[in-house]
């Protein structure tokens, strides 16, 4: 089984970017993890700052892979376009947030993603990613 774990802005700082809401560990030292709990599945990561480049990649990989993991970060709750790709694609997606962002700013409770997604994961920290993979290993 294929999954793409897709990540948004500021995505790339974890680890040092708000360490009481997003915890101490990078993301590439927690993918080393994923990869060792799930060797049953063949996962890669990507990651950018750029909404167009996020859209490339649900493009390039949203027919051929088995599911997709999406942290869309700020652009979830302003992206029109990542909703519009989502719908366009047939590979499932997932989206996850690692903090509670319904217990945090108003303009975070709010998602575009949300509808077109098979299922959201919210406020379980970094974990998020492992329920969302898991997910794809139940259904």
């Amino acid at each position: 089984m294929k999954i793409l774990i897709l990540n948004g802005p500021n995505l790339n700082l974890l680890g040092k970017r708000e360490p009481t809401i997003y915890g101490n560990t990078s993301f590439d030292s927690y993918f080393e993890q994923l990869q060792a709990r799930f060797p049953q599945l063949s996962l890669i990561t990507f990651q950018s700052n750029i909404e167009g480049e996020l859209i490339d990649k649900l493009q390039e990989y949203g027919f051929e892979y088995d599911g997709i993991v999406l942290n869309a970060g700020a652009y979830t709750h302003t992206s029109i376009a990542l909703a519009d790709t989502i719908r366009a694609i047939t590979t499932p997606v997932i989206e996850v947030h690692i903090s509670n962002t319904f217990a945090r700013e108003q303009f975070r409770h709010h998602s575009y993603i949300s509808p077109v997604c098979q299922g959201v994961l919210v406020g379980f920290g970094i974990r998020g990613y492992e329920l969302a993979l898991s997910s794809f290993l139940i259904r």
